[in-house]
């Protein structure tokens, strides 16, 4: 019998437990704390608690996630003498840092500068490390090694077969982390700095959202104390998309990141509405700023009388001449309108302690104060800037013909005009029916008035499909901080899709913004990738086509049926294998398809609803496919898919992402014939 002694595979498995019983102290150290007489009040003990809290749940050891999956043997200590003779260490690789009882690290946390190797390092540019071990796990339990002796020139390079195996294991329930798989392009957007906008073209199985996720992990982990104070924000397309993510920066110790889709950042009102395609274009245009600028800053008035301030027997006078020089002062300076409206009351008051002054007085802070709350003051202030709410801006304007025609002279023609206007009188803004982009217009109006908090970071998911009035919700969420987009222009859906990264970069106000590509496709087989490639010169004319780099071909079959029995069908083929499956359908089929399934005894999903070893199977329509990944995918009716989108283009753009969610196969079921984009 082997002993952990001469066992390379026993003694990983007795670091594994030493590991696991070393976090297992940890936790049970912060557990132990005892803040009774250590805050001044109990306010500082409520904080105290919650961080102990935190750091408890952030300690968690997860029995089925492997608590390290590498081991890095350096041929000298990291920044040490590298002289002949030097010794060398080891570390292991994991999602979190481990130590033991004498603060001796047994896990070294994978965003650690001495784990950069891990992903980077390589025959060419082994990068001072003699081994990279790989291991690999069946469910919490080591079951194998794997190693590469990267500076050993006798050793050819070749591909990690646990790496693949890693990359392509069938996925079952929600997305999780790839920290074990990060590929060297992808470790560089990881790495990257926080000062820096960085937006991330990659088409499907690229990882990108992935990469955005593990970024947002790493910024935490190197400037820990600058984002707790000014928060990060993960924004997605839609809740299901938000599920389906939701468990990626918790398993890697991250409890506190906010996720939010962008009608979450403006809901002001309740969207009870929708607009059509045509209208929606131009609400969601950029020109819009202009317009509620314009009709904002219309509220403003000159004054055509002085201000006259009582003050006990003597009365102070400002002429109307120098209150207008304030206001036009205040205009010239493009400071907020609520900003500048809290400012004139002020400038009025330190002229009237100017004349006090003058007449041999001696004021202070608190007679200014005094003063600028003045009746005659406060009435000057109401009539010269009022006080205007941002929902009933929005509200005139798309109600009241002639203030919309006032306002956006110039800059949206007549026809435009007409499709924003509402046909029907609105009696207020509770009871108006507001569309999603009608909110947008409000958040840019209330940012107009009173400016919008800024967070440290912002991660922006599924970006082709934002307008350009989004991008600028987003874009005042992180002003003083920076973004990760994240996107694929051919998967652009919305009659207002990204044209360009330039542009919308430009919009989230983020010009100087680097755009990086992914092009390597390690989740979608060759076979699938190619064959949805083929609508790319109609969708995206010049983007470079996904290159999968999967060993594992899966499998791919396009498929005549002759009704939805074929169909569920083909359901029941790719449920015999293992991990989940996905029905994916034009909307309107839906309900044909789910009848169908429930008749033939196969119970379904929802998108976003979590997968079981008895439920594999999501009915999933097409107009919520996106971001989402099945390791079986059925398409049902591809012509189906295109015809459901207003435009032909829109209709292949969606068809590309539907046929693109496949991780080990695809069937392709049609009875009608396929777009001819296909079978070119």
């Amino acid at each position: 019998m082997s002993t952990p002694a001469d066992d390379p595979l026993a003694r990983e498995r007795s670091h594994l437990a030493s590991s696991r019983a070393a976090l297992r102290a940890m936790r049970e150290d912060v557990e132990a704390l005892d803040i009774t007489d250590v805050t001044a009040n109990w306010v500082n003990a409520a904080v105290l608690a919650h961080q102990i809290d935190e750091r408890i749940k952030a300690l968690a050891d997860l029995s089925d996630t492997p608590l390290f999956f590498g081991r890095l043997d350096y041929l000298h200590a990291p920044g040490a003498d590298r002289s002949e003779g030097a010794q060398g260490e080891q570390f292991y690789i994991g999602r979190r840092h481990v130590h033991d009882a004498a603060g001796d690290p047994m896990v070294i946390d994978w965003r650690a500068p001495v784990s950069q190797p891990f992903y980077r390092a390589s025959k060419k540019d082994p990068q001072d490390v003699a081994l990279r071990r790989r291991f690999g796990y069946t469910g919490g339990d080591l079951t194998a090694y794997e190693d590469e002796h990267l500076s050993d020139p006798a050793e050819a390079a070749r591909t990690s077969k646990l790496l693949q195996q890693e990359i392509e294991r069938p996925r079952v329930g929600p997305m999780r982390d790839i920290v074990a798989t990060i590929q060297p392009e992808q470790d560089e957007i990881v790495r990257s700095g926080l000062g820096g906008t960085v937006c991330v073209q990659g088409g499907p199985g690229t990882g990108k959202t992935a990469v955005g996720l593990h970024r947002v992990a790493y910024l935490l982990y190197a400037h820990r104390e600058r984002l707790a104070r000014t928060g990060t924000l993960v924004i997605g397309p839609n809740r299901s998309f938000l599920h389906y993510i939701e468990q990626v920066l918790p398993a890697l110790g991250e409890l506190t990141v906010r996720q939010a889709t962008v009608d979450d950042l403006v809901a002001q009102v309740e969207v009870r509405g929708t607009d059509d395609a045509a209208a929606a274009v131009v609400k969601g245009d950029a020109r819009m700023a202009e317009v509620l600028r314009r009709a904002l800053y219309s509220h403003v008035t000159m004054p055509s009388e002085p201000v006259v301030v009582v003050r006990g027997s003597r009365r102070w006078r400002v002429p109307a001449y120098e209150v207008e020089a304030m206001v036009r002062e205040l205009l010239d300076r493009e400071i907020r309108y609520g900003a500048a409206r809290e400012a004139l009351p002020q400038r009025i008051a330190h002229a009237v302690l100017v004349q006090m002054e003058r007449s041999g007085e001696a004021p202070d802070d608190r007679v200014q104060d005094a003063v600028a709350r003045n009746t005659a003051v406060k009435a000057a202030v109401k009539a010269i800037w009022p006080v205007v709410e941002p929902a009933k801006l929005v509200l005139r304007l798309l109600t009241d013909a002639g203030f919309l025609a006032e306002h956006a002279e110039g800059v949206l023609s007549e026809e435009e005009r007409k499709l924003i206007l509402w046909e029907r009188p609105v009696r207020s803004v509770k009871s108006a029916k507001w569309s999603a982009a009608d909110a947008v217009l409000i958040d840019e109006a209330t940012d107009l008035i009173r400016r919008t908090h800024s967070l440290g970071h912002v991660v922006l998911d599924e970006a082709q499909d934002l307008s350009p009035m989004q991008y600028r919700a987003v874009g005042r969420r992180c002003t003083t901080g920076s973004a990760t987009v994240l996107g694929d222009l051919a998967q652009g859906t919305t009659p207002w899709a990204t044209k360009s990264w330039a542009e919308a970069l430009s919009h989230l106000g983020k010009p100087e913004g680097v755009v990086e590509e992914l092009t390597a496709g390690f989740r979608v087989p060759t076979d699938v990738i190619t064959y949805a490639s083929r609508l790319l010169p109609h969708i995206a004319p010049g983007l470079t086509p996904v290159a999968s780099v999967r060993e594992n071909p899966g499998f791919f079959e396009v498929r005549a049926v002759r009704g939805t029995a074929d169909v569920v069908g083909a359901c029941e083929e790719l449920l015999r294998n293992e991990g989940s499956t996905g029905l994916i359908a034009a909307d309107a089929r839906v309900p044909e398809l789910a009848e169908a399934l429930a008749a033939a005894g196969i119970g379904h999903l929802s998108p976003g609803e979590e997968t079981t070893a008895r439920t594999r199977l999501t009915l999933v329509p097409a107009s919520l496919a996106k971001g989402l990944e099945y390791d079986y995918v059925v398409l049902d009716e591809p012509r189906a898919v295109v015809d459901g989108e207003p435009d032909e283009r829109t209709g292949l753009r969606r068809l590309y992402v539907t046929l693109t969610r496949a991780v080990s196969g695809l069937i392709v079921t049609h009875a009608a014939p396929l777009p001819p984009e296909l079978t070119a």
